[in-house]
Formats: C-alpha cells, structure tokens, sequence
C-alpha cells in the first residue's frame, strides 16, 4: 500500500484534471507531495520497508521521479543530515538556522542546491543522479511541447515545483533546533490531537532522528513506547491546543 500510494494520487490527478475536477487534482498532488518527501521516500531513503535493495532504490529514483526530484540526491543529503546535523556542512538542515525570510528563499533553491551538492560529491550513485535530474528536466521540456495538446501536463510539473518550496519549512525549520545542546533538544518534541490530525501523523521527527530504521507507520507506536524517556528526561512536547 505505501508504494502504491504515490502512483494512485498520480492517477487521481490526471482523472480529475480530464474531468474538470481541479480542486480534486489539485488536492491530489497535494497529498502526493506531502506522502513522498515526507514519509513514502523517506522510508525508501532509509531502505526500512524491507525490500530488496534493487527493488528499494527503482522506487526511490521513479517515485521521487513522479515529483520531479532526484530521489538518490535526497538519500545522499537526507543520509548526511543525519550523521553531521547540526554542523554547518548539513546542506538539509540548514533552513533552521536560517531567518524566516531567508528560509523561505531557501525552498525555492533547495531542490537545485541539493542536486547540485551531491553531483559535486564522490559517489557510486553519481550518475544516477544525473541521470535524474536530466529526466526531470526533460519532464520539465515535454510538459512545454505538449502544452498546446493539453495544459495538464504543465500544470501537474508547476503545482510538483512549488509543493516542493516548503519542504525546507516542514522538514527543517520547524521540527529543528540548532541550538539545542544534545540529541534529545536539536529536535523539537510535537504531541497533541490536533496536531496529530493537521500533520497526519508527521509529527515525530524527534523519534525518527533517534530510531531511523522505524518506518513511517510505525511512528506512532514508537512515540508511545518513548514518552515514558522523554518524559524522564524532561522534555517538553509542543501542542497546538490539545
């Protein structure tokens, strides 16, 4: 089902958009960019659905793919992050220590910044990466031709863009403290319903950062089996009301 979800939301996108049903579609991309980047491709970046390793790494590259990124230039940044966050050269992280503004500049830059860092990188992946990032552009291109056909196709490459300017907000700036002093505060704690609800059940980058081989479905029962540690160490989890 989570490999499977990405390509469904696709297919949700064009059949509304042939219909007319562009709140539909719209909204289809919307939650096609929120599962992948956030969750879906996230769990194919830390190999941790137990695929084969061949098997793991086609869906990171087509997946990512659908949202017109490079998929092994996000292993390769997200990866770094893990190992060197909070140090300046965490090329992911680096949103939350930037101002709002700044941040915000940062979303629109981010996917060109990341793929251009890793291709400067030695690594085995190295071509695959430009191989990636060449088929986003021709994405890009063909969306253009094929423009007098059909505007669906540029729509869908637009509304891909610009879902991906606020992964640096939801990713970095606001999960993220720089200044914490160790591993349990360089990372804010969320709890709460309603946050819980607004963010899907994405609110557990604290536990991701401490246990990454847990897939996204499993975040909830981990936070459940950490809060007695948290609770023990003194943290206090951030809640939108209740």
């Amino acid at each position: 089902f989570t490999i499977a979800l990405p390509f469904l939301y696709v297919a949700l996108y064009f059949i509304f958009a042939v219909l007319g049903l562009w709140s539909l579609a719209v909204l289809s991309l919307v939650a096609l960019s929120f599962v992948t980047y956030g969750s879906i491709s996230h769990d194919l970046v830390h190999r941790n659905l137990g695929l084969p390793k061949s098997a793991n790494d086609l869906f990171l590259s087509v997946i990512e793919l659908l949202t017109l990124r490079s998929g092994h230039a996000y292993r390769m940044a997200h990866l770094h992050h893990h190992a060197r966050f909070p140090h300046s050269d965490d090329i992911e992280g680096a949103a939350a220590g930037m101002s709002f503004s700044r941040m915000m500049l940062e979303g629109v830059i981010f996917q060109f910044k990341i793929w251009f860092w890793a291709v400067k990188r030695p690594s085995k992946d190295r071509p695959l990466i430009l191989l990636e990032g060449f088929a986003c552009l021709l994405m890009v291109l063909m969306s253009l031709v094929l423009y007098s056909v059909t505007p669906i196709l540029l729509i869908y490459v637009v509304l891909m863009i610009m879902g991906s300017w606020i992964i640096p907000l939801i990713t970095s700036y606001i999960p993220h403290n720089p200044r914490g002093e160790d591993e349990l505060l360089q990372t804010r704690l969320f709890r709460g319903k309603v946050l819980s609800v607004v963010a899907l059940e994405h609110t557990y980058h604290l536990e991701h950062h401490l246990y990454p081989a847990v897939p996204h479905h499993n975040w909830p029962q981990l936070a459940k089996r950490l809060d007695p540690y948290f609770q023990e160490a003194g943290l206090k989890p951030i809640r939108l009301w209740f």
